[in-house]
């Protein structure tokens, strides 16, 4: 009989267990006969080509079969199979035995965490639980874990100690763990499980109290502190579970307040500006303080709402500030920024329009406004003249000063009036004529306050293109009366020379010769001076406008 090594097999609990015969060796040609057994008796055998026969009379009556291949196949395994089994095989004149070793094992059902405590106390060794497992075998081995990582027992923060139970009747393991831990602070938000194999426990948190060591002042309101605004003070508490009562030291006034935390000032002024102080009621010397300053901005200006002046005036400008700390100030005209503040030593009306003023201290901002108004007589500044570019019209132009607006006014009619926009009480106002004669044009403007008059002489259009086609405009009428009196004077010294000469040739002949001599000078005398009557009245002509 030759007997082979025993092997060992690993069944699970509730199921159906194969056992391999010669660890699954194929069958010999010349077998004869195979056959399970174990310590108790026979199971079953079989010869060749024929069916399995069970033998079993016990337990295994109903329980047990042969595969294919000659492996025994026990049904519904329990931790009672837990046994050597033997398959012995009968092959031509050889017996063979081959034994194997079966164990069976099962998962527990579950691991649960129990027996919770209600909380932990910093510094106190409390136990936390206790971690239970059922129906296992072999006996469940249970870890525990905060926050993820396991716990491992050092005797002082961390104690473990489990108990094993097995039921008699089942032969399962139920094994128990209890977890004695000191807490600290940080295990306020904690998570502990409990783990077997591959099962976990639900999550578990504790409350974590602790006394109060220390005491915080909070300051809590919407946006910087400033006059009218409420504040609410807060005093928060490190301890757990915090205390539900405080002293709140407002300016030296102390205000007992229960279950809550917070007390709120309400309409703050700059005279709140101080220390404040919160303190826990049973100890007055655990507190905290903090200097709370008000903000607040003052401003005034002067002048502010409608301000009329006259022209060439002066206005006081004056803006007052208290602050409670750094301003900045800037100043707009109808929207537009300004440089620096505005002066006005004189007025003028290019100063009329909206000031607008800005303060601002962080947060904080305060607008102050005033609109100006300039007024005063009318007054032209300038009137000119030119020729069109058709050169067949006259344009004449007026330009005023003045508020209200001025009316334009002339002394005749054109053909076109075009006025520009009033633009910092300034006007310009141009008329276009058709002069068929010299005319002297009046200019008037005019408002509530008075008015002003300006003159400007214009020729015929007709008469300057015949005296000159190449001028265009106004002025070469002024450069050909400046020509015009040159020549006259030219003539004017002519005709002095002349008669200077005629004086001359006079005093030499002498008045005494005879009167036919006298009667031929005088007659050369007129024709000379007819001549010359006659060049003087030609250059008049030509020079005439």
């Amino acid at each position: 009989c030759l007997l082979s090594g025993m092997d060992t097999v690993i069944g699970l609990y509730g199921e159906t267990i194969e056992v391999p015969c010669n660890n699954g060796a194929p069958k010999p040609k010349d077998l004869f006969m195979t056959k399970w057994k174990y310590d108790d008796g026979d199971l079953l055998t079989q010869l060749k080509d024929q069916d399995a026969s069970v033998i079993a009379t016990d337990k295994y009556k109903d329980r047990v079969s042969m595969a294919e291949n000659s492996s025994l196949l026990i049904a519904a395994a329990t931790l009672k199979d837990e046994k050597t089994f033997t398959c012995m095989v009968v092959a031509g004149a050889d017996i063979s035995e081959y034994p194997v070793k079966l164990l069976i094992h099962k998962a527990p059902t579950g691991v649960e965490i129990t027996a919770l405590a209600t909380e932990l106390e910093i510094g106190k060794p409390t136990q936390l639980g206790q971690c239970r497992t059922s129906d296992a075998n072999p006996a469940a081995s249970i870890t525990w874990f905060k926050n993820k990582k396991p716990l491992v027992a050092d005797g002082k923060g961390i104690i473990i100690s489990s108990n094993v139970k097995v039921d008699e009747a089942t032969g399962l393991t139920t094994t128990s763990s209890t977890l004695q831990y000191t807490a600290e602070k940080g295990d306020t938000a904690a998570l502990f499980t409990c783990g077997a194999l591959n099962t976990l426990s639900s999550p578990v948190s504790f409350t974590v109290t602790y006394p109060t060591e220390r005491i915080s002042l909070h300051v809590i309101s919407k946006g910087p502190l400033m006059e009218g605004a409420n504040m609410t003070l807060k005093c928060k508490a490190d301890g757990n579970p915090p205390p539900t009562s405080f002293n709140f030291h407002i300016l030296g006034k102390v205000v007992k307040v229960e279950n809550s935390d917070s007390y709120t000032v309400t309409d703050v002024t700059r005279e709140s500006t101080g220390e404040y102080k919160c303190s826990i009621i049973d100890n007055a010397k655990m507190e905290d303080s903090k200097n709370i300053t008000i903000n607040y901005l003052d401003m005034s200006l002067s002048p502010s709402g409608k301000v009329m002046k006259s022209f060439g005036e002066g206005l006081a400008l004056t803006l007052q500030t208290h602050a409670s700390g750094e301003l900045k100030v800037s100043w707009t005209k109808d929207n537009g920024k300004l440089d620096s503040s505005p002066k006005f030593d004189k007025l003028t009306y290019s100063d009329s329009g909206k000031y607008e003023v800005v303060v601002t201290m962080g947060a904080l901002i305060k607008k102050d406004s005033f609109e100006l108004v300039v007024e005063g007589v009318p007054v032209i500044r300038r009137v000119a003249k030119r020729r069109s570019e058709d050169g067949q019209h006259k344009v004449l132009t007026c330009e005023a000063e003045g508020s209200p607006k001025p009316t334009v006014a002339w002394s005749v009619n054109g053909t076109s009036a075009d006025e520009s926009p009033y633009v910092n009480g300034k006007i310009t106002h141009k008329l276009t004529i058709v002069p068929t004669v010299n005319l002297t044009v009046v200019c008037t403007v005019s408002n509530e306050h008075g008015q002003d008059t300006r003159t400007i002489n214009v020729s015929t259009l007709f008469e300057e293109v015949r005296m000159d086609k190449q001028d265009s405009s106004d002025e070469g009428d002024t450069t050909k009366l400046v020509v015009g009196v040159i020549v006259g004077l030219l003539l004017a010294t002519v005709v002095v020379g002349l008669a200077y000469w005629l004086y001359m040739k006079k005093s030499k002949q002498g008045s005494w010769k005879t009167g036919e001599k006298e009667d031929g000078s005088t007659e050369e005398s007129k024709k000379l001076e007819e001549k010359i009557e006659e060049k003087l009245e030609e250059n008049s002509q030509k020079v005439e406008v």
